[in-house]
């Protein structure tokens, strides 16, 4: 197979018709997050049959710590593919290159120093996240072996994002794929055929991280990529780790926010309703992910459009790339959210025949997704300032929901109504969410864009009539 780089793949981002484009890069995006989301029902449906709710409990723990490790390669991938895309936009190729060599190095620092960290404290790290009770020792079982592939999650979160910068969304599409699909086979043979119960579950995650992150190697150094991994570029350079890091710590704060919330929600949970609460909120989360994924698909692949095209100073394009973006992604969300609405208890059905866990989850689940048309959005906001660099704006609007809004209301709405308080807390959290993002987003049009648009079609004047 030819080495050489396809240069064409970037400079479509700032050609092709807005909607085509949209449907390129976020088709492969849904489907690489929709085989994910599968991959953790597949995940939990065998845990919750060949294990237990015990073993749903314990999943929904450690998965949130791995996760917030991990989320230093996707912070990285993050914050260095909006450096990429509006240097590739600039037409500064080298740039783009040397911000890959440099994210290459930060995720791998990074992520062996916090999992080696991670490994020695185990126990309060565990109990602080809720593992609780019977939940702490099956917790522990799943936390040691996941921990070993961490890094590897990291590394493959991190070049999915480059993949999608430089307009490859098909081999980002394919991460996600090869892990996805692999757990799901592996779980099938280790759990359901060996018996190996959590410790099977766990094996098969990892080595799935394992064989993402040689998928992405092989890609990097020896594929048809437009950006390749030198070795000469494997290195620190400060001026873009801090470029970097300014937009990436906008991930990192979420993902951080996230573990934060569900120490707080699974407190919460076990304290109002016990390891049921926590299995029950188990499934919701399962359902979330799988429900979402067009949304944040579209979301996945709005940002190398909007960073692209900012970077090019293409003004129209970056406006168009917002508005097709929140149409399209409300648009899905409409179905998606009138889908559980109808078929809750058969959503519900798929992860465990348990009588009591069904009862309890089927109301809740409804109440959480009362609000999901507007999550878009939010989503969409948020990202599009993470695109052009502006972190500020982008760390605000990314806390607004899980910061701002989600954990103080799970922390006082329980006290007046119990547990369904908890529940309520969601959709609640969604509209002041949207309503805030919405709001910010349409000053940004209005005070920024706008303007920028009426200068660039002003300057084109005068020249086409010199040209006449």
């Amino acid at each position: 197979m030819s080495t050489r780089p396809n240069k064409k793949s970037s400079e479509e981002l700032g050609q092709a018709p807005m909607g085509r484009l949209l449907l390129k890069m976020a088709l492969p995006a849904s489907i690489g997050i929709l085989v994910m989301s599968v991959n953790f029902i597949v995940d939990t449906i065998f845990i919750g049959r060949f294990v237990g709710s015990l073993g749903i409990a314990a999943i929904t723990v450690v998965l949130p710590i791995s996760f917030l490790i991990s989320s230093i390669g996707m912070a990285i991938g993050i914050g260095g593919s909006s450096v990429v895309s509006r240097a590739l936009g600039k037409g500064n190729r080298k740039k783009a290159e040397d911000t890959f060599g440099v994210m290459a190095c930060m995720t791998i620092l990074l992520a062996v120093t916090i999992v080696i960290l991670g490994s020695f404290a185990q126990h309060p790290i565990l109990q602080l996240f809720g593992g609780k009770g019977d939940i702490e020792a099956p917790a522990g079982v799943y936390f040691n072996i996941l921990l070993t592939g961490i890094p590897c999650l990291a590394w493959a979160m991190m070049s999915n994002n480059v993949m999608r910068a430089q307009g490859s969304p098909r081999p980002a599409m394919l991460v996600m794929l090869t892990s996805a699909l692999t757990n799901i086979v592996l779980d099938t043979v280790f759990i359901a055929g060996f018996g190996w119960g959590l410790e099977g579950a766990a094996w098969a995650t990892t080595i799935s991280y394992y064989l993402a992150a040689a998928y992405t190697f092989w890609f990097f150094f020896l594929g048809p990529t437009e950006l390749r991994l030198h070795w000469k570029t494997l290195t620190l350079r400060w001026k873009i780790v801090k470029e970097i890091s300014s937009i990436g710590f906008v991930t990192l704060a979420r993902q951080g926010t996230i573990s934060v919330l569900s120490i707080v929600l699974n407190n919460s949970l076990f304290h109002h309703g016990g390891e049921l609460a926590v299995a029950v909120y188990g499934v919701i989360n399962r359902v979330m992910m799988f429900a979402n994924f067009p949304v944040l698909g579209i979301t996945q692949g709005f940002l190398p459009i909007a960073g692209y095209n900012y970077g090019a100073e293409k003004w129209k394009r970056v406006k168009e790339s917002i508005t097709t973006s929140v149409k399209g992604g409300t648009a899905v969300a409409v179905v998606i959210f009138a889908g559980i609405m109808i078929f809750p208890k058969a959503l519900v059905g798929l992860f465990s025949q348990d009588a009591n866990l069904l009862s309890a989850t089927s109301p809740a689940l409804v109440t959480a997704f009362l609000a999901t048309p507007l999550i878009t959005t939010q989503l969409v906001g948020s990202a599009y300032f993470q695109a052009i660099g502006k972190s500020i704006p982008a760390l605000l609007l990314t806390l607004t929901k899980q910061g701002f809004f989600l954990i103080p209301l799970i922390l006082v709405l329980p006290a007046f109504m119990g547990l369904q308080g908890i529940w309520w807390s969601f959709p609640i959290a969604d509209v002041m969410a949207a309503t805030v993002t919405l709001l910010y987003l349409r000053r940004e049009i209005i005070k920024r864009l706008n303007p920028l648009l009426k200068e660039a079609q002003g300057t084109e004047l005068p020249e086409m009539q010199a040209a006449g």
